[in-house]
């Protein structure tokens, strides 16, 4: 497989490269985001997902952990009633952010847990004991699923329980299994899936809706437009050229964005959205009637971390815009997601925004202002005159 670094970016691909960035940084910040790429076969996106493994930082968990406890919050059923004192005795370890996959072989014991048969018919020493299964052992990093519209439609159990996984942050697993306790975890995962809605069984959000909707971001991989990105592509197949690249340069690669990971993941646990852009989100939502809580959660969440990404100064309203079709895409019918987007790139005008650099405005504004906006929000005169336009627009549409 080609080093994540390797591969070709262009407009069609690059929202992926950014969904999956901004998801190791927030499942490192401790907060989930699912990710599901759509697309036509051959297009890359699950290259590009499994090739982002490499990328995974570290991750400090007790000593020995197959659940991944975090030392500062155990959760296992092992060490959750431990004191820390007793932690501390048993020491800490760091390994790489997990990244486990789900294939369509899976069996439920397999994917949750099931009992540990080694232990069992151990004959020294013979108990019943529980084996945790893929979803419990990729605490704390991601669950890659391929063609996951398939898994929707051959196995409905596994389905259910990924609703249970990915239905709030963190989410839950129950296991359970005859002749032990019924167990119920705590589970910190970001789901990444790719699919192509064009095979049997069709779009995930027509198979199987409640899971399409557990996704935060959805994103629709296209082919590259352009005659020298795809050279590019051919270029970094061809076998002669391949071998003549130096693996330790993708390695320092690696390591920087490892590095920038864990600086992003602790600005992201202190960034908040401003109440100006929290209100354009919620006024979207009452206009259009979208049905989804998450869509509206997905976008402000995604805002932030764009932002971060993009090493912007403050949050702009543009990277609200960036989010919306990504979380919407799956939640509202094709009409209702052009309207949104149409209705904020309106290029319409009234004398009353264009002029507002004109007004004078009082000293005692002004100092309202400086309190309002210390919190990392712009002014309206620093904000371009399109973008003044169309966020009038949208928090004002009686208006117009």
């Amino acid at each position: 497989m080609k080093p994540y670094y390797a591969l070709a970016r262009h407009d069609g691909n690059q929202p992926l490269f950014n969904l999956v960035e901004m998801s190791i940084v927030s499942t490192l910040a401790g907060e989930p985001l699912h990710l599901h790429a759509e697309g036509l076969r051959g297009t890359g996106k699950t290259t590009i997902m499994r090739a982002a493994r490499e990328l995974m930082p570290k991750i400090t968990r007790i000593a020995g952990c197959i659940y991944n406890c975090d030392p500062e919050k155990p959760h296992c059923p092992l060490h959750q009633h431990m004191s820390r004192e007793e932690i501390m005795a048993l020491g800490t370890e760091e390994i790489d952010m997990p990244f486990l996959e789900i294939s369509h072989s899976a069996k439920v014991g397999t994917v949750a847990g099931s009992i540990d048969l080694a232990k069992i018919t151990d004959v020294n020493n013979p108990k019943a004991a529980l084996l945790p299964g893929i979803i419990p052992q990729a605490h704390r990093g991601i669950l890659f699923i391929d063609e996951i519209n398939r898994l929707a439609d051959t196995s409905p159990e596994i389905t259910d329980i990924l609703l249970d996984v990915m239905g709030n942050k963190p989410g839950r697993l129950q296991i359970e299994e005859a002749g032990l306790p019924t167990v119920e975890l705590t589970v910190q995962v970001s789901v990444w899936a790719a699919s192509n809605p064009d095979e049997d069984p069709g779009p995930l959000e027509e198979v199987r809706r409640q899971l399409s909707d557990r996704f935060d971001m959805v994103v629709y991989m296209g082919r590259p437009s352009s005659v020298d990105v795809v050279v590019k592509m051919l270029e970094g197949s061809d076998r002669a050229r391949r071998e003549e690249v130096d693996p330790r340069i993708y390695e320092a690669r690696n390591r920087e964005f490892q590095q920038r990971a864990l600086e992003m993941a602790e600005a992201y646990k202190s960034t908040e959205l401003p109440d100006f852009l929290r209100s354009f989100i919620a006024r979207i939502y009452i206009k259009h009637n979208l049905e989804s809580i998450r869509a509206i959660e997905a976008v402000q969440q995604g805002a932030v971390l764009y932002s971060i990404l993009k090493k912007h100064k403050q949050i702009m309203i543009n990277d609200v815009i960036e989010m919306l079709p990504l979380a919407l895409k799956h939640r509202v019918d094709g009409d209702t997601l052009l309207k949104i987007m149409n209705g904020l790139e309106s290029r319409s005008s009234r004398d009353s925004i264009l002029n507002i650099k004109d007004r004078r405005i009082s000293k005692a504004t002004k100092e309202r202002e400086e309190v309002y906006f210390e919190g990392g929000a712009r002014r309206l005169k620093d904000m371009g005159r399109q973008e003044i336009i169309a966020t009038e627009k949208a928090l004002n549409p009686n208006d117009f």
